[in-house]
């Protein structure tokens, strides 16, 4: 196969990203090894090497001396093509062998839009797309990551889901996969033991059944599996695996830095946000623990750049300590310090002059919504005066270049709502216009918006998606009223967010229309270049699926959704009273101020959560 590579690969864009050999990437003795594991992650090399979760999973898995993890992605359609032709399967960077050869395969399901990666894949590899066609004990082939949150629109591909953190799950369902190679087991066997892990979702053993509406009437356990699965997650993130050493990539690709995760978790309960609840508990990391993992990382890899990641930076308790130490110890090297996620009520100049002495950065706010009334709504804690005082800090440090992410679509919102994002974007600018260190150089105010996408286990899983022609004329309404030059306007195509809400709220049924996506050429549908939303309204018109039902219908609190067999800890009577708090106007204050008893800290041993 190496010379079929070599020769192919002269004919493809970017063949750096098909090749491996890159520093820090792990190879082992075959014949010391007892369990292979192919990591696969369903879009380009790009995306799937700059996710911190990648790295962390391939470290931890091939600390485990008798097992080899190693690494495949999604090759763009070049790639595909001249692999198709040879005859080359998918195969894994570090040994060069086809992935069917390996004893598990998981795969890392971050997005809805990469479902019809992981098909494409499995049949590149020669491997049965659909789990029951899959008769033998290997390969094992299994998902992880946000989006299996809601397993069902993938149920019928995978033999089992790994249900929230993986440095420990992966690792009991590699140890149990051992046994089954050693004492002979038939997959049957495997998948029913499976199953008693907590965290594991193995959805052969579980019988759905509908109602005439077409809405969920049952999901039934089938022999000793549980009724509801509950994530796994790390109780202690200082004692597990996190990587000193990482992989540093041949080619350029969107995140090429270290990444440093300071906490897992939010305090802020933005009811919107399926991460702010499907990563509760807040766990966090010391800085002296993080001091040392970033001069280790720095040290070994020669990157010039670190950033400080976590779903909210700006709320780590100690981060002035830890941004001091960094400096310290990076501005001599040359190495410039970031902080993504900041929130416009706890912008610091203090703490951005410090980090931005090697290099300046973008600045970048997420207020969601222009009026207080829907920021409230969303329990979005920000308020005009909070976002305007940090943008006149920000303009009088010198910068010069802001970005603000906003959403359409969130429920209750209105044309005065869509309107009073246009006015906020010029009150930011006057605050330019007014407090700018230097007038000369001028201001560009990247204004974004995207559809809102109600999500499952959030208080607004029950909501609508506003329709496609709504979401437009809302665009058309917002961008007739930012005339400045100044303020530049992007949004998201409504048809994408349509499909990724079919896809995020879907059940079972919804897997006949991935296939059919597939079969018709899906893949790659989180690029421009490749997604077609005509492919995907005929995939669910053969096979009798209304979109709508599963995008624009608004759900009753009673209704038994698809993703009901799925616990993230946070109750489901908590997400209800949220929503009813939305619609009141009513903010929950953040975990600081006082727990609200979402259920999450039930998950900790201590029961509480570090916040």
């Amino acid at each position: 196969m190496k010379q079929q590579l070599e020769r192919i690969l002269q004919s493809v864009q970017k063949p750096a990203r098909y090749i491996g050999g890159e520093y820090n990437e792990i190879i082992k003795d075959k014949a010391k090894v007892n369990l292979r594991f192919a990591f696969c992650f369903p879009d380009t090399y790009e995306i799937g090497m700059s996710n911190l979760g990648l790295h962390i999973l391939y470290g931890a898995l091939n600390d485990v001396p008798d097992v080899w993890c190693e690494r495949a992605f999604a090759p763009w359609g070049d790639m595909e093509e001249e692999m198709r032709r040879s005859g080359v399967p998918l195969y894994a960077l570090e040994s060069g062998d086809p992935i069917s050869s390996f004893d598990i395969i998981g795969f890392s399901l971050g997005y809805e839009m990469a479902y019809t990666n992981v098909l494409n894949m499995l049949d590149l590899a020669d491997i049965p797309i659909r789990a029951a066609d899959r008769k033998e004990l290997l390969p094992i082939v299994f998902a992880g990551g946000t989006s299996c949150v809601n397993p069902e629109p993938m149920s019928d591909f995978f033999d089992l889901f790994a249900i929230g953190e993986g440095e420990e799950l992966d690792l009991d369902i590699v140890n149990l996969l051992k046994i089954a190679k050693s004492e002979g087991w038939d997959k049957q066997q495997f998948l029913a033991e499976a199953a008693k892990i907590p965290g594991v979702y193995v959805p052969s053993l579980y019988d759905v059944s509908y109602n005439e509406d077409g809405t969920l009437n049952s999901v039934l356990a089938i022999e000793d599996a549980p009724k509801v699965v509950t994530k796994r997650i790390i109780e202690d993130l200082e004692s597990s695996y996190f990587p000193s050493k990482t992989i540093v990539p041949s080619t350029e690709i969107v995140h090429d830095r270290v990444s440093l995760e300071l906490f897992r978790g939010c305090i802020r309960g933005c009811r919107f946000c399926q991460a702010g609840y499907v990563y509760r508990p807040v766990r966090r990391r010391s800085p002296d623990f993080l001091l040392k993992k970033a001069k280790e990382a720095l040290s070994d890899s020669g990157y010039e750049e670190i950033t400080l990641s976590s779903l909210s930076t700006s709320d780590y308790k100690g981060l002035n300590e830890l941004c001091d130490n960094l400096i310290d110890w990076c501005e001599p090297r040359k190495v410039s310090l970031s902080l993504p996620s900041l929130r416009a009520d706890n912008f610091s100049m203090e703490l951005m002059a410090k980090v931005q002495k090697v290099r300046r950065s973008g600045l970048t706010f997420a207020p969601e919504a222009g009026s207080q009334r829907l920021r409230d709504v969303i329990n979005k804690n920000v308020r005009e005066e909070e976002l305007l005082e940090s943008c006149r800090v920000a303009f009088e440090g010198g910068w010069n270049s802001l970005k603000l992410y906003f959403m359409l679509g969130l429920p209750t919102e209105t044309d005065e709502d869509v309107l009073a994002i246009g006015e906020l974007v010029n009150k930011v600018l006057d605050t330019w216009r007014t407090h700018a260190k230097n007038r000369s150089r001028g201001v560009r105010i990247h204004v974004s918006t995207s559809c809102f996408v109600p999500k499952p286990h959030t208080p607004f899983q029950w909501e609508s998606q506003i329709e496609m022609e709504e979401y437009s004329r809302r665009v058309k309404l917002l961008r007739d009223n930012m005339k400045s030059r100044s303020i530049s306007y992007s949004w998201h195509e409504p048809d994408v967010s349509f499909v990724e809400a079919v896809l995020s709220r879907g059940d079972r049924r919804v897997g006949r229309a991935i296939e059919e996506a597939w079969r018709m050429g899906g893949k790659l549908d989180s690029w421009s270049e490749y997604f077609s939303f005509d492919r995907w309204t005929s995939a669910f018109d053969k096979c009798g699926l209304d979109m709508r039902f599963y995008a624009c219908r608004e759900r009753k609190t009673d209704e038994i959704l698809p993703w009901d067999i799925v616990s993230v800890g946070v109750s489901k009577s908590y997400l209800e009273s949220e929503k009813k708090n939305a619609y009141d106007g009513i903010i929950t204050p953040d975990c600081r101020e006082m727990c609200t008893g979402c259920g999450a800290d039930a998950l900790l041993l201590r029961g509480k959560c570090d916040e």
